[in-house]
């Protein structure tokens, strides 16, 4: 963590590209300077009228209330929306509330941090200077856990930010949603969730969704594609480098991607017999295996083909390698009626 908050800070972004980790780090400086440069303002507005230490005081009060009730109307606008019913803002999948009123605490500490700081600079008060103080170690934590997270959401290499609530389809039945959150809460390592379906029915985003959410609970996550990591089967297995904290091997969460695009391509250009040659071609095969069998795994595959019996066959190569079938689900997901990815 110190030698990402290192290399965040020091060097130019314009050369090596931006991470999630300084992106977090630019907008919460976005959020102190929008506490401390309107309390400024205002303060030079509030000066006129009254002592500088009232109206520096006043002036970061004031802003921090504004920054309040902007957040909490920002909190609570698609939650109480939701629970209305509100048809345009359903959730298949219900957002982390949690998480997003810490995200939220987050973001205030910061705006008022701002604020008072620059009270501080207008004009001193003990009473300015107690309060930046408490804000500052009210923030120490909530640094720390949300640039550790942008850390476990960079290092998978995800091919965009999706959470779960942000997936919706009305073509997804209850037991389906229950599986994925199965799927999420389970605790025991080795469970195997398969995506089917068509172009456009959303399984890439689904995996993704489901790999974020828990990426953001701390768990070592990868996405690759199929052909990708076939070339990382004759990998040795190394310890992380400087720019991967781990890798397939030592992931937790491993999502592969494109295995077969499905319709309009019917064609199954990866079968599971075929794909378990690629595992046993590694000299020291076992490893692989024992990695596939033991990590939580995301498959996303084609459509599923009753008479080729897909799902069955794919579920009998795992059972092969040792995988209880009790630990395998399986979504067969329909074409969405708009663009999903």
């Amino acid at each position: 963590m110190y030698r990402q908050l290192l290399a965040d800070l020091i060097g130019k972004d314009s050369y090596r590209g931006v991470t999630l980790t300084y992106s977090w780090l630019a907008n919460q400086f976005g959020h102190f300077s929008l506490g401390f440069i309107p309390t400024f303002l205002f303060f030079l507005f509030l000066k006129k009228r009254m002592t500088d230490t009232s109206a520096a005081l006043l002036a970061a009060s004031v802003i921090s209330a504004i920054w309040l009730l902007f957040e909490t109307f920002n909190f609570l606008g698609p939650l109480l929306l939701s629970k209305r019913g509100d048809v345009k803002k359903a959730y298949v999948f219900q957002p982390a509330w949690g998480n997003i009123a810490f995200d939220t605490v987050t973001d205030l500490l910061f705006f008022w941090f701002g604020a008072f700081t620059a009270s501080l600079c207008c004009a001193p008060t003990n009473t300015a200077l107690t309060i930046a103080i408490v804000l500052a170690i009210g923030m120490m934590y909530p640094a720390y856990y949300w640039y550790l997270t942008k850390m476990y959401l960079q290092t998978p290499a995800y091919p965009f930010q999706f959470r779960l609530s942000q997936w919706n389809t009305e073509k997804i039945p209850d037991n389906d949603v229950a599986i994925v959150q199965r799927f999420l809460d389970n605790e025991v390592q080795g469970m195997h969730l398969f995506l089917f379906g068509p172009k456009r029915s959303g399984k890439t985003s689904l995996s993704v969704a489901i790999a974020t959410e828990l990426s953001i609970r701390h768990h070592a996550a990868v996405y690759t594609s199929a052909m990708k990591l076939y070339c990382m089967f004759f990998e040795q297995d190394e310890h992380a480098t400087a720019d991967t904290l781990w890798t397939w091997r030592r992931a937790s969460i491993l999502v592969i991607d494109d295995i077969n695009p499905g319709h309009p391509i019917k064609e199954e250009l990866i079968s599971p017999e075929r794909f378990l040659s690629f595992v046993d071609t590694f000299s020291t095969n076992d490893i692989n295996r024992t990695v596939l069998k033991q990590t939580n795994v995301i498959w996303v595959l084609g459509d599923d083909d009753d008479a080729r019996k897909l799902s069955e066959r794919w579920k009998n190569m795992l059972h092969s390698i040792g995988v209880e079938k009790e630990k395998m689900l399986s979504l067969n997901l329909e074409l969405a009626e708009t663009p999903v990815c």
